[in-house]
């Protein structure tokens, strides 16, 4: 019934509230409407308001304005009683068979508040019933309805089955959503889900044995939504192990075992195969994705003879659509059809596939549709990296093949490959004439088509071998021509050039697939025949500089010579390769030391000429780093002359990259940072003790920091701008030697461009670079004071910084990690390093009256502050610069964490205990690090506070503020006591050592606590397992003392591994007894 105190003008205001939330474009007003929605679905009449709109709104804004609230409401921390969730649900389901016309977006949202319902009160019982499982019996009275009302039960379903799969449930326990919801969704998959993808079969089944109306929209809807919740219930996470979306190609579907019958039936693929052949594109597409899904279906589902004669019926669908190939002309037909061929390999062997009648029939087609495929690369590109998976994986199987049956690979692989080198070099001419998109822009796509292809390249290797040598002789000798034309036409060149930077990529891929496939001396040889294209090439184009220029062959050619580094320079390589025996006869190279002087000049020639091309500086700079970690470069580097010219002459006057200029300058700060990381690991191969060397290296650096020195004391009068950019060409090679010259530069800079992150983050990386005692650096002397003196610096610095950074104020969130965070994340990565560095003896400070130690400490409390708890687990960097920092200073500074603020110490104990959760192992390991320090501190505090052994009063003051905190906060520790108990009995726990050296403190702390959490998960399950339960925790305590020390620690850990075991067996059930409760930690 209508609540009376609703009055029509509150009707009036909330539709104006539904147009300003939904259509509005006023964002004041947008705004405004979802603060007021917060407040309707918190206020006591949201259900009756909710009514209201639904019953008597003018528009379908106004019943999602209702579905949203209900929405909402259902999924409250605090669940609405039973009996109200079944009145919305029964109501919901009355509303919308009562109005079957509703706009599809209004069905979509009501459905989902029902879908929610169902999912959240799956294991709640009244009357010895289940109460919200019924509901499949409630959709089978919509099927039996007319169109629209079948339509409603199927998306009911579908949306069912799609929130099941939803990891989204409120946080009303100490545990991870994720083990509530992985429990639900077991006793969903176990108890209905195999009815589900029945019924909509035998639905499919009724479609096509009537005749099909294509032009009845109602059946096409029906249609549509039932391939829907198919693809819905092929696409659950059956095992709770949810594939990365990004690798599409290697997805496994877990089928249960209960459902092999539905698959051994030969009806359940040619149903989809019809399905496929019936319907019009829209359609026939979701019927292959749900064909997708099943060709990924797990091996172990079958028998091998069961697997044989499945994978031979996916293979006549195949044939089947391949010889009617007219329905792959769409788009998405075609890029589903793709992907289905590429999971036949991903799933079945070669041998397997080979062993089946059809197989040569089908790999001609096969083949024929990737030749086509190829050849019109301008339609669905992004669908050919599937074909080509198919073919990598194909002709990387051929070595283990040991079926006698011919695999044709040979026959059809050497196709491809022609195909692929033709098209690529044909569309070049229609990219320049048509000013089309050029597909070598996309750099990431050709570098993945290209590593695919490299495998295929190599069978046959002499067919491709001998295709390309003719390609690049004919297309070098034509590019020649042009360039010593004077009367050559732009575009002419331009195709020209775009061919050869596809044969130049080309080359280096099939160079770099002899890592990919069996090799012979001959196909090393034939290697070197097209390297000495390519050298030649480099010499053609170097020696045109800077006129003769362009930046794709460069970039190619750069592709290639990385290709060749991995391919055939290093230890691994024999010195007599026949790749040296042609290049020696044309170029002169006739080894790997010939080929390293080669590449560096060539990096040398880019840095000097490339400037102003950003992706030629920042490719040749990461080759550069690549050689320069490398082995024999690292070892022969000092003898090759352009090395030799870098070391000394490391300024923009020779490489313009490095310059700063009104005219031009990189916008990606991090080549300066590549460029002087290479160079100071080659200065540093044969540097020893030669200062004199070290100082020449610096010299260039000094004067930069000289002309900055001058600039701040002219008080910025004329350069005021140019100094912040300035000083990123210092980045992490500023001499530790001369940081107490340079430092106050340093700091002056911060504080005045705190809020410029191209200036500061450099300067901040350098110091935290300079705090890490890597491989025991910072080794001083007996009688230096320099580790205390950079670590005052450090001090300086980082406070500097957090006061100046505060003062930004609040900031959106697409700024706050580039303004904010990320400073700080480094900040305190430095002090960490510092902390745990073993070069400072912090106790100095205090004898002394030095605060520095004080005042960086504090720094790190204010920046702390100032970040939400959300944000340090959002932003990872953050997160794994602060728990490790936070791990130190329990380890060895508590007399500072005891004097915090209770607010501040609350603070950094939540921090841990939401730590504790991430699934980010670092993270959660250096909180149960953290934890275990600060309950190991207090069970010592209070195990000799009952002693009164003399003790040192500040220790005993600074035990008393801790034991004090937790008396008046009783709830932090047990809590985290909690979630580490759910951790370990209901999550995958990947830290088991870590999480058991906190928790026994913590049972020893909270014995009391202890004993509920224990009385609690065993009176929540059935009484046959309370009994067993009860053991495994009688067995978790066996033989632990009443102490912390490493021998008790280690055999509770070991009891905790079989706790764990055992609890994991007994909680086993075949999801259709009663329900467990996981809420027995809240």
């Amino acid at each position: 019934p209508k609540d009376p105190g609703i009055s029509l003008q509150s009707l009036a205001e909330l539709e104006v509230l539904c147009t300003h939330l939904y259509v509005g474009t006023d964002l004041t007003q947008r705004i405004e409407a979802e603060k007021a929605l917060l407040e309707l679905i918190d206020s006591p009449e949201c259900l009756s308001k909710c009514q209201l709109l639904l019953e008597q709104g003018t528009t379908s804004y106004a019943q999602l304005l209702a579905a949203t609230c209900l929405s909402k409401l259902v999924s409250r921390v605090s669940p609405l009683p039973v009996e109200q969730r079944v009145d919305i649900r029964n109501y919901i389901l009355n509303y919308v068979a009562s109005q079957p016309k509703l706009a599809l977006f209004v069905i979509q949202a009501l459905i989902q508040v029902i879908a929610k319902i169902t999912k959240l009160g799956w294991f709640e019982v009244q009357k010895d019933q289940f109460v919200f499982r019924e509901i499949i019996a409630d959709v089978k009275k919509f099927l039996q309805g007319t169109v629209e009302h079948c339509i409603i039960g199927v998306i009911i379903l579908s949306e069912l089955t799609q929130e099941m799969n939803l990891v989204s449930l409120p946080s009303n326990s100490d545990m991870k959503p994720s083990a509530k919801h992985r429990k639900i969704a077991t006793s969903f998959r176990d108890t209905s889900l195999k009815d589900i993808l029945v019924l909509a079969c035998s639905l499919l089944k009724e479609v096509l044995a009537k005749p099909l109306n294509l032009q009845d929209q109602g059946q096409q809807n029906l249609v549509m939504q039932v391939l829907k919740l198919v693809l819905n219930c092929l696409n659950f996470d059956f095992i709770g192990s949810s594939a990365d979306e990004s690798a599409d190609d290697l997805c496994t579907v877990q089928i249960p075992t209960t459902w092999r019958t539905i698959l051994l039936e030969p009806e359940t693929l040619d149903l989809f195969f019809n399905l496929y052949h019936s319907l019009p594109p829209l359609l026939s597409q979701l019927a292959l994705s749900c064909l997708v899904q099943f060709a990924s279906t797990r091996r172990s589902l079958f028998s091998s003879p069961e697997r044989a004669k499945y994978l031979g019926n996916l293979i006549k669908g195949v044939k089947r659509i391949l010889e009617n190939p007219q329905g792959l002309s769409d788009p998405g037909n075609y890029h589903e059809f793709c992907r289905f061929l590429a999971r036949l390999k991903t799933n079945y062997q070669l041998g397997e596939l080979v062993m089946v009648k059809e197989y040569p029939e089908v790999i001609r087609l096969i083949a024929n549709f990737t030749i086509t495929s190829l050849q019109h690369w301008e339609f669905a590109p992004n669908s050919v990296h599937y074909l080509l998976t198919l073919w990598q994986r194909m002709v990387a199987s051929v070595p283990f093949v040991k079926s006698t049956e011919p695999h044709l690979l040979d026959t059809y692989a050497p196709e491809i490959t022609k195909a692929f080198i033709t098209s690529r070099l044909e569309s070049v001419a229609i990219v320049v004439r048509d000013n089309l998109d050029d597909p070598l822009d996309d750099t990431a796509t050709v570098f993945q088509q290209l590593e695919q292809l490299c495998t295929v390249s190599r069978c046959e290797y002499e067919k491709t071998c001998t295709l390309l040598v003719q390609l690049f002789d004919q297309n070098a000798q034509n590019y020649q021509k042009l360039l010593h034309s004077p009367s050559a036409i732009t575009v002419d060149k331009a195709i020209q050039e775009g061919r050869l930077a596809w044969l130049v990529y080309l080359v280096g891929t099939v160079v770099g697939g002899r890592l990919t496939y069996t090799s012979t001396d001959e196909h090393d040889a034939m290697d070197g025949e097209l390297s000495c294209r390519v050298f030649q090439l480099i010499s053609l184009m170097d020696t045109g500089l800077p006129q003769c220029s362009n930046e794709k062959i460069e970039l190619a050619i750069l592709w290639f010579l990385d290709q060749f580094r991995k391919t055939y320079v290093g230890d691994q390589l024999q010195r007599t390769s026949k790749v040296y025996a042609r290049m020696s006869e044309v170029l002169g190279i006739t080894d790997d030391n010939h080929v390293l002087e080669t590449f560096m000049t060539k990096i040398v020639t880019n840095l000097k000429y490339w400037g102003r091309c950003e992706p030629v500086i920042s490719r040749t700079l990461q080759f550069l780093n690549d050689l320069s970690v490398g082995y024999p470069f690292y070892y022969i580097s000092m003898k090759i002359d352009a090395v030799k010219f870098m070391l000394k002459n490391h300024t923009s006057e020779h490489f313009p990259f490095l310059g700063i200029s009104d005219s031009y300058s990189l916008s990606d700060f991090r080549c300066r940072t590549t460029f002087y990381t290479a160079l100071t690991r080659l200065l540093m191969v044969d540097l020893g003790e030669d200062e004199d060397e070290f100082e020449n290296f610096m010299l260039p650096l000094t004067v930069s920091f000289e002309t900055i020195l001058q600039i701040f004391n002219n008080n910025f009068k004329q350069e005021d701008v140019k100094v912040g950019l300035f000083l990123n060409v210092m980045k992490d090679d500023f001499a530790f030697k001369r940081y107490p010259t340079y430092l106050p530069i340093l700091q002056r800079t911060i504080e005045r461009w705190y809020g410029e992150p191209a200036c500061t983050t450099p300067i901040l990386k350098l110091m935290a670079e300079l705090m890490q005692n890597r491989s025991q650096r910072l080794n001083f002397d007996v009688s230096s004071p320099n580790g205390i003196l950079l670590f005052r610096e450090a001090s300086k610095m980082i406070c500097t910084y957090g006061n100046q950074i505060l003062s930004l104020g609040s900031l959106s969130k697409d700024q706050i990690y580039p303004m904010k965070l990320k400073g700080i994340s480094i900040c305190y990565s430095a002090l960490k390093s510092a902390l745990c560095g073993n070069y400072v003896s912090f106790g100095v400070f205090k004898l002394y009256g030095d605060n520095h130690f004080d005042n960086v400490l504090q720094a790190f409390v204010k920046m702390l502050l100032s970040v939400s708890h959300s944000d340090l687990l959002q932003y990872r960097k953050l997160s794994q610069s602060y728990y490790p920092l936070l791990e130190c200073l329990t380890q060895d500074h508590m007399s500072f964490i005891t004097n915090l603020d209770p607010p501040v110490l609350l603070y950094v104990l939540t921090s841990i205990s939401e730590g504790l959760t991430t699934f980010d192992t670092v993270v959660s390991s250096s909180c149960c690090t953290s934890l275990d320090y600060i309950v190991t501190y207090l069970f010592k505090h209070i195990a000799k506070e009952g002693k009164k052994p003399l003790r040192c009063r500040e220790a005993t003051q600074a035990g008393q503020r801790l034991l004090h905190f937790m008396q008046q906060n009783p709830d932090v520790l047990q809590q985290m006591m909690s979630v580490l108990m759910n951790i370990i009995v209901f999550e995958d726990c990947r830290n088991q050592w870590s999480v058991s050296r906190p928790l026994l403190g913590l049972i020893l702390l909270n014995e009391k606590y202890f004993s509920e959490l224990r009385a609690s998960l065993i009176n929540s399950q059935p009484l046959p397992k309370q009994e067993v339960l009860a053991q495994c925790f009688r067995n978790l305590m066996e033989g632990v003392e009443q102490n912390l020390s490493i021998k008790n620690r280690d055999r509770f850990t070991q009891n905790l591994s079989v706790f764990r075991r055992d609890v994991a067996e007994a909680l086993r059930n075949d999801g259709s007894s009663e329900p467990c409760s996981l809420d027995m930690m809240s």
